[in-house]
Order: C-alpha cells, then sequence, then structure tokens
C-alpha cells in the first residue's frame, strides 16, 4: 500500500479500554505511580471557562497538549477535532491524583513520619512492586499520594522534603506524570468518551508489517515487542492543522530595540497569515503619519483603528479562532510586548487577555489559554534542528535568513526606519514578516508541521514543550516514559553514582570526566581526491550494538563481569549478557528502523515524491534523536547520566578508529586525518574503498559510508582546522573565522574573494595561479585601506547589548565603551538588546560608535592586522607561509606595506 493510501484510510477505533492498572495494589504495575512539578510552576489553565465534556460528549483527534487545571484538581487535554478543526478540552475522570514513591515501607512512613499522614494535601499511602532495572529486582515501594502537586514538592513543607533522602519520583511535574501513566503519546490520535481517554490505533498494512518484521526477525524478543508499538508513530495519518501566524510592529526611535517588560510605546500594527487563506493588517492611526499609497504586491487591505485598544481586542478575538498560533520570537517579544502593553497601559484586566507568560530558567515563554502557541524562532534555534535536521543550512536564526534558505524569499527592504513609513509601506513591511512565518510551517507539504508531529509522537512531548526545549528534555522525557510503561523505577543520577562509580579513563579536556574522541593527527599539506569514510551514527550504533545502558554496564551478575567476550575493550567495564539495556533497546531500535526501512524508502523511485518526501521526514526525525543521544547520555546534567556508560561508549569509538587506522594500512590506504567517527582516505581506489565498508559491517558490526569527496584537501598541523573544496566546487571551511557575524563587511568580502580565487584550483599546478590572484586582491584591499577608500560602516563591527549599560562594571568590552561613548554624546537611552555598530580607531577610547566616527579616525594599522588574520587562517590550513605571498621573510603586513 502506498502512503497515499495509507493516509487517507480511516484510522481504527480504539479497542475497550482496560481497567486501570495502577488500582491493583501489590502488583508488578504498568502504568505506575509518579509525582509532581520540577520545580517549575505548573501551566494554568488554558480555557479556564470551558466545562469538563459530559459523560456521553464523545471527542475524537489528536492529542497535542496535556496539563493541570489547580482549580478543579484535574488533569486536562487539547484535542484537535480535525472534522470541525477546532481545538476541544478535556477532563480526567480516572480520579488520579499526584504522588511520590518511597523506598520506606508504609508501616515505617506511618511509625516514624506522621508529618506525611497529617500534610494537609496527603490523601493516602499504599504499598505497590516496582522493578529496579540497576539491582536486576522486583523491589517493593510505598506510594505517598496527595490531593494537589505543590504537596508533593514546590513548597518547602511538601512531602518530598519530610521524605527527604527516602523520596523517589518527586521532581516530575504532575501533567507529565499522569501522561506516563495513562502512556499518552502526544500528536497521535485519541477518543475521549465520558472523560476517559484510549488510543485510535493507527492502520498498518499487512504487506508493510511484514517488510518491517522480517527486517527485525534476527534480533531480540525485547526488539520485536518494542517495534510494534513504535511503528504506529510513523504511520498514523498527521493533520494539517489549521493555524495563523502573526507579527507586532511597536513604535521606537532609530536604532531603539522597544523593551516588551516595559511595553511603553504604542503597537502600530498587527498582521495575520492563515493557512486557510486570511491575511489581515490591523493598523492604528496616527495623526503625524500618512496613509500613503497602496502596494501593488501587498493583497490585504489596511484595517484603521483609531484607539490601540480596539486593535488589541481584535488582535485578540483572531487569536481565539485558531487552534494553532504561530509567531517568530514571539515568547520573548511579540505575546510578551502584547501581554505588557495591554494589562499596564491600555486598562485590560488580565482575565481579558488571552495570554499568561510563564518563566523558564532560560527564557520567559508566552502562552495562549484558548489555543497553542509556537514560536518558530526556538524551533530553528534548537542545534539539534539547525544540525541534524537541516544539515546547518541556515547561518543564523533570523526570520530573513531562514525564510531565504527555505523559502527563497525575506523580509521586505526598508531604506528607512520604521518609524518614518507611511502606513500602507508599514502594513506590507509587517504581512510579510507573517507570511514568511506561516510559510517556514507550510512550505514542501507542510515539512515543518510533520517534522514536528513525528517528533512529537517519539518523544511523547506536547507541541508546545517540543518546539521550546532541547533534545535532553526530549530525550528525557522518552526515557521517563517508558520507564513508566515497563513499571521500572526511574532512578536518580546519585543512585545510578552510588552502583556504577565513576570513570576508568583520564579526561584530555579540562572540566571532562572522561576520556573523548579520539582525533588522528593530521598530515600538513594539500593532498588531491580524499575520500572521508564515516561510521554512521557512531556513538548510537555502539550503544546498540554493545548493549551499554546505565543498568547494563558493570551488571550485578558475576557471570558476565566473568566473561571476557563481554569486556569493554580499553576499559574494566563489562556489559551484561542476559538482559538487553532500556537505552540500547530504544536507540537501537530508532536507528535500526531508520538504517534499514525508512533511509531505503526515501530513495525508493518506484514511489511517488510526496512518499518519499514524508519517508525522509521520517528519516530525518530518527536521526535527530539517535545522534544527539550520545551528547544528551555523555552530559551530567542528564538525569539518567552514567559515568561508565559515557567513558565506554567513547573507549569503544576509539577502538573502531584504531582498528580501522590498522586495517588500511594493512590494505595499502593512506589515512591523512581522522576525527572522532570519520577517517580521511587520500586517493584510495574503489574496490578498497568496498573492501573497507564491508570488512566494518563484519568486524566491529558498524557501517561505514563514503560521507564526502574532496577535490583538494589542504590540512594544517593544527586538528580541526582544514579547508576543502568538494568536485563540485563548494567549499568547506573548518575551524576558520572569516565570515564570522560581527566581522565587518570589508573584512568579509576579503575573505570572500581569497576563497574564489582558491575555489578555481582544479589541480596542483593551479595554486601557484591562485597564490597571485590572492596576492593581487590583498594588495588591493590593503591600498583601499591606506588611501581610506571606503565608508565608515565598511568597517563596522556589529554587537549586541546582553545588559543594560549601567549593569556593566568589572568588564568594559569594545562594544560596551563604544555603547557608552554614544549614550553620553547624543543622550541616547541604551539598553540590553540594543545592536552597537563600532570602529577601530586612534583614540584614546580605541572604539567610536559609527554614528560618531569619520573616516579619519579609523586605525588602518588594526585593520591590516585583522586582514592578515583572515588570510593566514586559510593559508596556514594550505601550507601556504603568510610572506610567500610578497617573497619576503618576515610575516607581519606592516613589514611589507
Amino acid at each position: 500500500m502506498t502512503l497515499d493510501k495509507f493516509f487517507s484510510k480511516r484510522i481504527q477505533k480504539p479497542e475497550e479500554e482496560k481497567p486501570d492498572a495502577l488500582e491493583r495494589d501489590g502488583e508488578l504495575i504498568t502504568e505506575t505511580i509518579k509525582r509532581e512539578p520540577e520545580k517549575k510552576i505548573e501551566k494554568p489553565d488554558k480555557k479556564e471557562e470551558t466545562p469538563a465534556p459530559e459523560p456521553e460528549d464523545v471527542i475524537e483527534g489528536i492529542l497535542l497538549d496535556v496539563g493541570y487545571d489547580g482549580k478543579q484538581g484535574k488533569a486536562y487535554g487539547w484535542i484537535y477535532e480535525t472534522n470541525t478543526q477546532k481545538l476541544r478540552k478535556w477532563y480526567d475522570t480516572s480520579g488520579h491524583l499526584p504522588y511520590l514513591l518511597s523506598d520506606l515501607r508504609e508501616e515505617e512512613i506511618r511509625a516514624r513520619h506522621e508529618g506525611v499522614l497529617k500534610h494537609r494535601g496527603f490523601v493516602n499511602l499504599k504499598t505497590i512492586k516496582k522493578f529496579d532495572l540497576i539491582k536486576d529486582q522486583a523491589v517493593t515501594m510505598s506510594k505517598v499520594v496527595a490531593k494537589d502537586p505543590l504537596s508533593i514538592g514546590g513548597r518547602g513543607d511538601s512531602i518530598r522534603n519530610l521524605l527527604q533522602g527516602h523520596s523517589w519520583e518527586d521532581y516530575i511535574q504532575y501533567h507529565k506524570c499522569y501522561a506516563y501513566d495513562k502512556q499518552i503519546v502526544m500528536g497521535m490520535p485519541y477518543r475521549i468518551s465520558g472523560g476517559k481517554i484510549s488510543p485510535i490505533t493507527p492502520e498498518i498494512s499487512q504487506d508493510v508489517r511484514k517488510q518491517i518484521t522480517k527486517l527485525f526477525e534476527s534480533e531480540k524478543e525485547d526488539y520485536i515487542l518494542a517495534l510494534d508499538q513504535f511503528l504506529g508513530y510513523f504511520f498514523c495519518p498527521i493533520p494539517d492543522i489549521k493555524r495563523v501566524a502573526f507579527d507586532i510592529e511597536v513604535f521606537s526611535p532609530v536604532d531603539r530595540i522597544p523593551d516588551a517588560g516595559r511595553a511603553d510605546e504604542r503597537i502600530i500594527s498587527v498582521t495575520f497569515a492563515g493557512n486557510d487563506g486570511l491575511k489581515r493588517i490591523l493598523m492604528l492611526q496616527r495623526d503625524d503619519v500618512e496613509e500613503g499609497s497602496k502596494i501593488p504586491e501587498c493583497d490585504a487591505e489596511l484595517e484603521i483603528f483609531e484607539r490601540e485598544k480596539d486593535l488589541l481586542s481584535e488582535v485578540f478575538r483572531i487569536f481565539e479562532s485558531y487552534p494553532l498560533v504561530l509567531s517568530y520570537n514571539g515568547d520573548n517579544f511579540d505575546l510578551k510586548y502584547i501581554y505588557n502593553r495591554a494589562i499596564k497601559h491600555l486598562g485590560f484586566f488580565p482575565d481579558q487577555v488571552p495570554i499568561y507568560m510563564t518563566s523558564t530558567p532560560q527564557s520567559e515563554v508566552g502562552h495562549l489559554k484558548e489555543n497553542i502557541h509556537v514560536d518558530l524562532y526556538k524551533f530553528f534555534h534548537n542545534r539539534a534542528i539547525k544540525i541534524s535536521a537541516f544539515k546547518n543550512i541556515y547561518p543564523d536564526v533570523s526570520l530573513n535568513t531562514v525564510s531565504q534558505t527555505f523559502l527563497d524569499a525575506g523580509k521586505v527592504c526598508l531604506d528607512k526606519p520604521i518609524s518614518e513609513l507611511c502606513l500602507q509601506e508599514l502594513g506590507y513591511y509587517c504581512l510579510r514578516d507573517s507570511q514568511l512565518t506561516l510559510d517556514l510551517t507550510t512550505f514542501n507539504n507542510n515539512l515543518v508541521m510533520n517534522l514536528i508531529f513525528l517528533l512529537m509522537r517519539i518523544t511523547r512531548l506536547s507541541m508546545e514543550d517540543l518546539t521550546r526545549q532541547g533534545v535532553s528534555a526530549w530525550l528525557r522525557n522518552l526515557f521517563y516514559a517508558e520507564h513508566r510503561a515497563r513499571a521500572f523505577i526511574i532512578p536518580t543520577q546519585d543512585y545510578i553514582k552510588r552502583y556504577k562509580g565513576g570513570a576508568s579513563t583520564k579526561a584530555m579536556i579540562k572540566g571532562k570526566k572522561y576520556q573523548g574522541a579520539i582525533v588522528v593527527q593530521p598530515q600538513p599539506g594539500v593532498h588531491f581526491n580524499v575520500v572521508v569514510l564515516d561510521f554512521a551514527s557512531l556513538y548510537p550504533s555502539i550503544i546498540k550494538q554493545w548493549n551499554l545502558s546505565y543498568e547494563t554496564v558493570n551488571c550485578p551478575h558475576p557471570e558476565c563481569k566473568n566473561d571476557e567476550d563481554y569486556r569493554i575493550p580499553g576499559t574494566p567495564y563489562w556489559r551484561c549478557s542476559r538482559k538487553v539495556g532500556i537505552m540500547a533497546l530504544v536507540i537501537g531500535l530508532l536507528r535500526d528502523l531508520r538504517v534499514k526501512y525508512f533511509k531505503d524508502k526515501a530513495k525508493d523511485k518506484s514511489l511517488s515524491k510526496a512518499e518519499k518526501q514524508m519517508y525522509n521526514i521520517i528519516t530525518q526525525s530518527l536521526k535527530i534523536i539517535i545522534n544527539a543521544s550520545y551528547g544528551v547520555f555523555g552530559s551530567e546534567a542528564f538525569p539518567l547520566f552514567c559515568l561508565p556508560v559515557a567513558d565506554a561508549t567513547t573507549a569503544i569509538g576509539r577502538y573502531a578508529i584504531t582498528q580501522t587506522q590498522e586495517e588500511c594500512a594493512r590494505m595499502g590506504v593512506e589515512v591523512i586525518y581522522g576525527d572522532t567517527d570519520s577517517v580521511f582516505l587520500k586517493n584510495p581506489a574503489q574496490e578498497l574503498i568496498a573492501k573497507l565498508i564491508e570488512w566494518s559491517e563484519k568486524e566491529l558490526q558498524i557501517e561505514l559510508d563514503v560521507e564526502k569527496t574532496y577535490r583538494y584537501l589542504a590540512l594544517s598541523d593544527r586538528k580541526k582546522n582544514y579547508f576543502g573544496v568538494y568536485k563540485d566546487g563548494n567549499v568547506d571551511i573548518k575551524g576558520l573565522t572569516g565570515k564570522k557575524r560581527h566581522v565587518p563587511p570589508f573584512i568579509q568580502n576579503a575573505f570572500l574573494e581569497m576563497i574564489e580565487e582558491l575555489r578555481k584550483v582544479q589541480v596542483e599546478s593551479d595554486f601557484e595561479t591562485a597564490k597571485q590572484g590572492i596576492r593581487s586582491k590583498l594588495k588591493g584591499f590593503i591600498k583601499k585601506l591606506e588611501n581610506r577608500e571606503f565608508a565608515v560602516e565598511e568597517l563596522a563591527f556589529q554587537m549586541t547589548l546582553s545588559k543594560d549599560l549601567n549593569q556593566y562594571s568589572k568588564t568594559m568590552p569594545q562594544h560596551v565603551r563604544a555603547a557608552r561613548l554614544l549614550a553620553e554624546r547624543t543622550k541616547k537611552d541604551l539598553s540590553s538588546g540594543d545592536i552597537i555598530r563600532f570602529v577601530k580607531t586612534r583614540g584614546a577610547e580605541g572604539v567610536l560608535p559609527v554614528e560618531l566616527a569619520k573616516v579619519t579616525d579609523i586605525s588602518i594599522k588594526v585593520y591590516k592586522q585583522q586582514l592578515e588574520s583572515t588570510f593566514e587562517q586559510v593559508l596556514d590550513a594550505m601550507g601556504i607561509p603568510f610572506e610567500e605571498l610578497y617573497g619576503i621573510k618576515v610575516r607581519k603586513l606592516d613589514a611589507f606595506i
């Protein structure tokens, strides 16, 4: 069956709901005990006036979020009904309550911890059984149930504190605890009847199921059982959810960024673009600004409001008519500004504003009470998305750059400040931003939205959490859910450390607690026809093949410890031979699904373009998770961090690289460099590449693939510092900084022109021509500097104030000195977030803001040194001494000027 046909099929109705396993006290339960928030304020109710559905009310749709309503004392969820395109809210009726676990016996708590039983939030105490993976045995635990999350934890007198040292699973936010116990998978279809939630099982054709099952027939039973669970996530239709993007513009003086906390300037325009065709421009009437002539490219009419309060009232009405609202930096600015503006300056009461703000240690988050808000800036800013999903193709996360990358369209270019635009110009400018934000979710058949839904299903996170949190939080949620579904205790990091100990290897990098990856010393010089072989998902492959997990490394079984076949090379560790580790199981399964099935399907020429694209999105979603797994597992910030696991993983990685080096030497293939999971081979024969790939799969059980081929590669004697040109002429630069955003345009242009000369090199003899070209370019740029043939703006560095000027005291960076000069001389009120453009000068301060600088103020010597530094980085990687360009023996630019 094709994906097109499959996605058009009706989802199967749910099976009859099974009894709640949590009520079977004393049994090894499948849905177990949990507790309360991670020291975070629980989400307030988004739609308090919506009553819980009556028992006969039936809701079917896609689950997008789960929360906790403090007023009703119940968990609730948001379901997107695909037939009505509306959000529906439901309240749990199962009686599920917050709780924690204790390793103290029930009678011991009653006898020695009377304060628990007398706590104002205490409900009951019962004995249950769980399974301790580290000890590999069933254990008896006490389950302490409370009436609200704050009674579990969050206050000084919480039950968690009363049981200090004997309290488990007490930092999990309650709405997540509820989702784990009910085994809820976000982004999947559910049916709500009488307040009870049950999954709607997606249909998978027998042919597809047989194909995939056959690929896993040699795996252990654990993988086969888990496979059935995960398959549905990838073969369940993804809705084209009704959504609207918005953008606001605020009146502000030139070069001043509005403060969203103070919100003391007027909101002068709000625009909307919806995937249902909606386009609206809401504009504030300003007596001193003309409407101007309608711009032909603008396909929406201005709706002019005399009062700002009326404009915002209409904004709130539009918000409430869409289940999903999109913004670009809406958390930190748009929603925050609207909220503060409405309440602090326009006379709205909080219950009249459909927005509420929450805080995290990293930033503020803007929520909507009636619907879901996704800030796409945070999604595209996520390193896992930027690097793993989109291969780092957008250099920064500005709306203009990301849109240019994916949509081949950008923001409207302005030749004057926003405050000087007429109403028509402003409306066109603002609407374009809303349209770009929407289009980032619709291009390539909703690629980004499909990716979000697939990641929600894998990680079990809500749409709002998934798009805002980092990959560490994704994996934490996934593994907590998997622990709970299997009735495993979720261990603390201290508990893991107590039983597993520390690392056996010595860290080579300060701050690390174990030895990392190996880097093969580079052979300096220029090498032609270089092939780079990459171990496909090296660390995830190691985790699966070597069965690495916090409970399987140094397991408690003597027979595993004494069996040499289960020893980990280069370490004193051993691994379990009895059971599959939970980390190895989940990461290994996701890796194998990607490699064995979905990756090939994405390239299947017999499939339609739409089918291949969908398979490719599935492949990318899996890649994001598996590639991030080791980085997360090896981080002390991860709650399931186990030092021996991290240490063992890198030890096996080093073993794989060194074994590959030795095999290359036996085959007569020259290895000129190696880094973590790849080896660089000089001019290897194709048949030897094939043999090496076959050897790796047989001996190491790790796939080795051709990652890239360079026409030539220039290596310096420094690691992670090289310059290469692919056969198609594209350039690969590592460890070089000539294109950084803060570097002045004059220097950037010089760097790019040098790269163009090097791109022309086809054979070794072409380097002499390239040197002549670079010499000529460099002399031209130096001459422009000496003759002061430049505009001040061309030499401007650009940096942002990270805090208000008065908060800088101990250190005074150059851009701060420039900002202070600007503030003193122009009386501008500069604050955190303002962009400072400055140049290096000959004066006592050494810098001046662009606004105050003249061409004659520029320090030519400083910019010559900047040019020299930029050129040297590339030339050094190619083994070309800087002085060779001029045939002299000194390296300093001043010596030959």
